[in-house]
């Protein structure tokens, strides 16, 4: 949903904007296109692969940073406040088809999943060594998976025999639990669940969200694209009320006290035409919120 990402950030062209999910450059190229000479660009990867994308262009500032530290790293360049930022989270096309990083079902490889390789924490670690209390937080919540207790279960009893060290050795191990006829979706979930918890997927984007209120301008514009639920309800609920849980707070005037206000009703989606030609768009939620 390129397009309706950028006509979200109603992109002035004289503006400073941030992409904090840079990747293949994909979305900053086109940002970039829409700004003048004064314009400028700050773009976010944590993920070194990234680099190899970079554009040659005096607008352009490459933040080799995880988006949690977005204030950060805005205020050291001189970017506050900001006049858009979008955020397209997951993980790319590019990660899921690199074998050896450990992300796709379809590859057999050692259990990664790092998004910054430089961190120590991997799925391999992850399910070798996570208590079995732990090991049912992280599929019940993350991966959102019914028979969770179990499936920690069946790890943990399956390690005590080998180290689970690659992706068919998973596979194998839970064979046993997974659902006859939904076996994609299963292991698919399961990977999730790994992967945000080895990225700390969900807490980075609290961080983020927290911060972007303060780094954007009034009437700034937040544009974020998310790929499971666990993920668009922390943004929907942060636009919507300006914090993860609970009720809307109101200050003494009566006021509602939230730093965003709704661009779009809902979720915007893609279209058949797109998931026709990219089937990842299905699960795609687009989400666009101006600052107060």
């Amino acid at each position: 949903m390129l397009n309706e990402c950028i006509e979200g950030l109603n992109i002035r062209p004289q503006g400073t904007y941030v992409d904090v999910t840079f990747g293949g450059g994909g979305h900053s190229r086109e940002i970039l296109k829409h700004l003048d000479d004064s314009g400028k660009l700050l773009a976010f990867d944590q993920d070194a692969d990234a680099k190899q994308n970079l554009i040659d262009d005096e607008r352009f500032i490459f933040v080799d940073q995880n988006f949690r530290f977005l204030k950060n790293f805005c205020r050291l360049h001189n970017a506050i406040a900001v006049d858009g930022i979008l955020a397209d989270l997951g993980v790319s096309s590019y990660q899921f088809d690199q074998a050896e990083r450990g992300f796709s079902i379809r590859f057999d490889a050692e259990l990664d999943m790092r998004m910054d390789q430089s961190s120590t924490l991997t799925a391999k670690e992850i399910v070798n060594t996570y208590p079995e209390a732990e090991l049912h937080r992280i599929f019940g919540i993350y991966g959102e998976i019914q028979n969770a207790k179990s499936l920690a279960n069946t790890v943990v009893t399956s390690r005590l025999t080998a180290p689970i060290v690659t992706v068919a050795d998973l596979k194998n191990a839970i064979a046993a639990r997974i659902p006859r006829g939904k076996e994609n979706k299963y292991l698919a979930q399961v990977f999730q669940a790994l992967r945000i918890e080895v990225n700390q997927e969900l807490e980075a984007l609290k961080d983020f969200l927290i911060q972007s209120a303060d780094v954007l301008v009034s009437g700034g514009r937040l544009v974020v694209m998310s790929y499971h639920s666990l993920e668009d309800r922390l943004v929907k609920n942060f636009i919507a009320k300006g914090k993860f849980s609970g009720e809307l707070e109101k200050d003494l005037y009566g006021n509602d006290n939230k730093p965003f206000d709704a661009v779009s009703r809902g979720a915007i989606t893609a279209s058949e035409d797109e998931i026709s030609k990219n089937n990842r768009a299905r699960s795609a939620k687009l989400r666009i919120a101006v600052k107060r």
